[in-house]
């Protein structure tokens, strides 16, 4: 599958969760983003508010990240705080003990959670961890719970990011009635598009520039 250079940066949550990352690196991936043409940018928590964000990007942030091991209680009030400060979208991680151990009733109710704070909520599902059969009920109870997207990772889990076999396994258990975010691991024109064509409809990239760079006009 083509994808221009233009059409997957519009598709693309421009982003900075480096624990290291200071209020000046988001600055400059704001200007980054601009100039790329992105959709969003993604930052931490912490980072918010964004000064003089221009109108033509979407701040975006996280909830419970990376572990997901937040009480609901917490995760609702993270999403609450950004929102007020600013984030016009928040990635959930969910909590995967309530899934690894068949608690879909509790993962419906924490995104439920979350889902009531936010313009906008992604569920951040860490595919790479779950088997075929948990990626799907992640993906039921993420839009029983009135979830925008699904996401595949975090970026930081050693089980490892998106694949595109994961994208596609969740881009067929929503069909079409949820938002498809890929994230971690996405570093070549290739491989992003792979993801495009598998299903993914929002991609998380940190590696921006280098991966557009390669598109095609």
């Amino acid at each position: 599958m083509t994808v221009t250079r233009a059409q997957l940066a519009r598709m693309v949550d421009h982003t900075l969760l480096r624990t290291d990352a200071s209020h000046a690196d988001v600055l400059a991936l704001v200007a980054e983003a601009v100039d790329l043409g992105a959709y969003s940018v993604c930052v931490s928590p912490s980072m918010l508010p964004v000064p003089d964000l221009p109108d033509v990007l979407k701040l975006a942030t996280v909830c419970g990240f990376p572990s997901g091991k937040h009480t609901i209680a917490m995760k609702a009030a993270e999403a609450a705080e950004s929102v007020r400060l600013g984030a016009d979208e928040v990635d959930m991680v969910i909590d995967l003990g309530l899934l690894k151990s068949g608690r879909d009733r509790d993962l419906v109710r924490e995104i439920k959670a979350v889902r009531g704070e936010v313009p906008l909520l992604k569920v951040i599902i860490e595919s790479a961890a779950l088997t075929d059969e948990e990626i799907v009920v992640a993906c039921e109870a993420s839009a029983e719970a009135g979830a925008d997207f699904v996401k595949t990772s975090t970026g930081y889990h050693p089980a490892g990011g998106a694949s595109v076999h994961a994208v596609t396994l969740m881009a067929s258990t929503v069909g079409g009635n949820l938002g498809i975010k890929a994230s971690g691991g996405i570093r070549t024109y290739e491989f992003a598009a792979a993801l495009v064509a598998a299903g993914a409809t929002r991609l998380g990239m940190s590696a921006t520039a280098d991966v557009l760079a390669a598109a095609p006009e």
